[in-house]
């Protein structure tokens, strides 16, 4: 049962439309108590998985073993939670449904192609849905609640790391705790008003020269996450990661018409509203960044320099520094630190940008670099200043340097095996059948058992 939690926790997060659109089979493979596992959810899931993971290197796809486990799993956590009276809210399962839908829409262009492709309507899609949903957030609450109140201590960690063959422990490149502080220079009006001249020339070349906004936007556009999609976004008036302006702004537009220049925190855009349902649209975009000068760029720096002599004289520190007056959203809220892929503080140098490579090199731990012009992600003209609050050597894996790592690795196998033992108490107290197709695979042997000298009650 070791493994399956992972193949579970993925199976649970899969969404692919084709889901919606499932391969007719009417065989019951398994059932828990009053719930029936398909042929066809295994045969839908592995194919999901599949579509998923295209494309991506050393993916090692589930068995019908494994997935049937997983299945198992989920309904067995299902009946406990309800057994628990656990519950989940039709709100918070209708914003779900919500999202899993715009996402489709996102995915296919608009309501009509999705409800097309699927053969059905938006609402009966939701409505196959539904269940599904419901069953795997009461199983993860139920999953939760099992393993909520499992501590680890010091004693339990080092036992864990004097199990580790020495030569087995993980050898850890050099790693960084870097946070940074970023202003965006602000363009001056006179450029402002150039590039909002050239946004207004693309919009008359839809309007009256008969060009397709798409392809303005893929020649034309300075957004890279919609730009080779020619511009296009799937919204929802209630989300809040949209700039406001950018928001409000597609929202007072009908199918068709095309916005005048919109200012955001990203730049000037025109937008083109390609098809609106209630809160949800979808919508393309045209986004140009005026260029800063060299004076808006050097009355940035001189920003930054005096707050970096305020923060080596204690009177401000560098996370109420970032709070105040940071541009970058990414680090804002979290003292400007950076994580890595893990979400960890701690990265690799490899994680880092060219420039600020270059600038760390020769500083130490507590130090704050001078203000330094870079180009952020979305092509800008940006300052910063760094503050390098740790670095570590290249080195093996100890308690020492990696007490918080090795810890919740520990953490994880000790909540693990107290699934694995809940499992082990609660599997004979249901109802289990098992196809004989599959009563020879070896990662639901516990449930055949079950099933074949099933005493129980439910």
């Amino acid at each position: 049962m070791k493994r399956l939690f992972v193949f579970l926790a993925v199976l649970f997060s899969l969404s692919a439309v084709a889901q919606v659109k499932k391969v007719v089979a009417d065989k019951i493979v398994a059932q828990v108590g009053d719930k029936f596992i398909l042929k066809s959810d295994i045969i839908n899931a592995i194919a999901d998985f599949k579509r998923q993971t295209q494309g991506q290197e050393g993916v090692i796809i589930p068995t019908e073993c494994q997935v049937l486990e997983g299945q198992l799993i989920r309904k067995a956590l299902y009946l406990q939670a309800q057994k628990d009276s656990l519950k989940v809210s039709e709100e918070e399962i209708e914003a779900q449904l919500d999202n899993r839908i715009r996402s489709f829409i996102g995915a296919y262009g608009s309501k009509e192609t999705l409800e097309e492709i699927a053969g059905k309507t938006v609402y009966q899609i939701k409505d196959d849905f539904r269940e599904p949903l419901k069953e795997k957030e009461l199983s993860e609450q139920m999953e939760r609640k099992i393993v909520e109140n499992i501590k680890i201590t010091p004693n339990e960690v080092k036992a864990y790391y004097d199990r580790i063959p020495k030569d087995s422990l993980a050898f850890y490149e050099s790693e960084l705790e870097i946070s940074q502080l970023v202003l965006i220079p602000k363009p001056n009006k006179d450029v402002e008003d150039y590039v909002s001249k050239q946004l207004y020339d693309l919009r008359r070349q839809v309007e009256f020269g008969g060009k397709k906004f798409e392809q303005l936007a893929k020649l034309y556009s300075e957004d890279p996450g919609s730009k080779d999609n020619g511009g296009q976004y799937s919204l929802n008036r209630n989300e809040r990661n949209w700039d406001p302006a950018f928001l409000s702004g597609s929202f007072r537009l009908k199918d068709g018409q095309i916005s005048p220049v919109i200012k955001s925190k990203f730049g000037l855009h025109i937008i083109q509203m390609v098809a609106r349902q209630g809160d949800d649209a979808v919508v393309r975009h045209i986004l140009k960044i005026p260029p800063v000068t060299e004076d808006e760029i050097k009355e940035s720096i001189a920003k930054l320099d005096s707050l970096r002599k305020q923060i080596i004289d204690n009177k401000i520190s560098f996370g109420e520094a970032v709070n105040k007056f940071s541009d970058d959203d990414n680090s804002k809220f979290n003292a400007g630190a950076l994580t890595g892929r893990d979400g960890s503080t701690m990265v690799n140098i490899d994680q880092l940008d060219a420039d600020m490579v270059a600038a760390i090199k020769t500083m130490k731990p507590g130090e704050i670099s001078k203000p330094r012009v870079y180009t952020d992600e979305r092509q800008r003209k940006a300052v910063r200043i760094i503050y390098l609050k740790t670095r570590t050597e290249p080195h093996r894996e100890n308690l020492k340097e990696d007490y918080n790592r090795i810890a919740q690795r520990a953490l994880e196998e000790k909540k693990q095996a107290a699934i694995e033992k809940w499992f082990r108490e609660k599997i004979p107290t249901f109802y289990v059948s098992i196809d004989k197709e599959y009563t020879t695979c070896k990662e639901v042997t516990l449930w055949s058992k079950t099933a074949q000298g099933f005493t129980g009650n439910q």
